[in-house]
């Protein structure tokens, strides 16, 4: 099985005390209904360079230990995160620090500046992916239409927000993947 998983959320924590709202405003806009990620402007950059201090971002524990129980003898582990190019330094030091070279098969790094959705959309397609999990349901909504063969997880805690292709499945822990027959 071919297995990607996004970064941010999934295996990297937020900020503490940082609303997800807040930190969804300074990437995300909607323009008539139409998913748009924005680069920050030159002082939000240097605020997300800080706020991207390995320091601030702390790793997602049971995340990273689950996969390294995870039986990778199957399957094909990835890594896909549409952090922007203004991060590149930052995002190298937090997977080094984090090890996680030794936990993937392959990483890929949307460093071109493309749009998150589509970069994300991109690599799902090269890489066939079987599996993907995400905590962007508007990201998922939007590759799930064009990838009904790939089954979508959306890591959240949250409910009342209802996917809109049956390919994309909630969970509130990494674990329960393994509940959707992925070994």
């Amino acid at each position: 099985m071919n297995i990607g998983f996004d970064l941010d959320k999934v295996f990297i924590d937020t900020p503490p005390f940082i609303p997800k709202s807040f930190i969804d405003k300074l990437y995300k806009k909607r323009d008539n209904g139409v998913l748009l990620y924005r680069i920050p402007g030159p002082i939000g950059q240097v605020v997300r360079k800080i706020t991207h201090l390995y320091i601030f971002r702390p790793q997602i524990k049971e995340n990273i230990d689950f996969l390294h129980v995870f039986p990778k003898d199957k399957n094909n582990l990835y890594l896909i995160s549409g952090r922007f190019k203004f991060l590149e330094n930052k995002t190298k030091k937090i997977i080094e620090k984090y090890h996680f070279t030794e936990i993937f098969d392959d990483m890929y790094f949307n460093f071109t500046n493309e749009q998150p959705h589509f970069f994300k959309n991109r690599i799902i397609k090269k890489l066939k992916l079987d599996y993907f999990i995400d905590d962007d349901l508007s990201l998922l909504n939007y590759v799930a239409g064009d990838n009904p063969r790939t089954k979508f997880f959306w890591l959240t805690n949250h409910s009342g927000k209802a996917p809109r292709f049956p390919n994309i499945h909630a969970i509130s822990k990494l674990p329960e993947i393994l509940n959707q027959s992925i070994t």
